[in-house]
């Protein structure tokens, strides 16, 4: 177990909290962190893209000019690919780019995530994040006492209204909870923000 500078909101000491090494101690595996990245970008895609194959295009009746004498190329119909106007060769189509991988690699990808943050000076730990209600210029204030960059992602273990609502006008700053945070959010934000109850519960889901 090592142990780490738990702040509260003023970005005083709170006292230290102890991280297990299983979760934030091993050696990051980068080949497994590159694969969920992939995959997550890969999900996301809506795979709307279409054009039309030579079968598809409008045209193709009759042959469009003689065969000879014309000083052109010989050719049988508009709708050929090097036809101005003709379909296209291998046209792609709508489709689905989704695939899944193992959850044991996606569990190392997490946990090399969360190690890399820690070992690279970009967790940081909070006792508690409380706002009365959505309050921007609250959340703006602690971000800065608490040293976070400007791209920060907040993790909490329990949906809490305020703290989303105050964070979500802040340009580079993105709220999540610990069972819906990715590799790939952890990895797009320089600081890690974690509340005393989100690291208690890490532990406890990938133990």
């Amino acid at each position: 177990m090592s142990k780490a500078t738990m702040l509260n909101m003023a970005g005083a000491e709170a006292g230290t909290i102890e991280l297990s090494d299983a979760i934030f101690g091993i050696e990051p595996n980068l080949n497994a962190v590159h694969e969920v990245v992939k995959n997550i970008l890969a999900n996301k895609r809506q795979g709307t893209q279409s054009a039309k194959t030579r079968a598809e295009v409008r045209g193709g009746g009759r042959k469009p000019f003689r065969q000879k004498g014309t000083g052109r190329h010989r050719q049988g119909s508009s709708t050929d690919p090097t036809q101005v106007g003709g379909g296209i060769v291998f046209a792609p189509k709508p489709r689905s780019y989704r695939y899944t991988l193992p959850k044991k690699l996606r569990k190392l990808a997490m946990l090399s995530m969360l190690s890399s943050k820690a070992q690279e000076n970009e967790l940081i730990v909070v006792d508690e994040i409380r706002f009365e209600g959505p309050k921007t210029k609250e959340m703006v204030k602690m971000l800065g006492a608490i040293k976070a960059e400007k791209k920060a992602l907040i993790v909490m273990a329990e949906k809490d209204d305020n703290i989303i609502k105050s964070a979500a006008n802040i340009p580079g700053v993105r709220t999540a909870l610990v069972n819906t945070m990715n590799v790939y959010e952890i990895i797009n934000h320089n600081s890690l923000i974690l509340t005393q109850d989100a690291v208690k519960k890490i532990e406890e889901v990938y133990a």
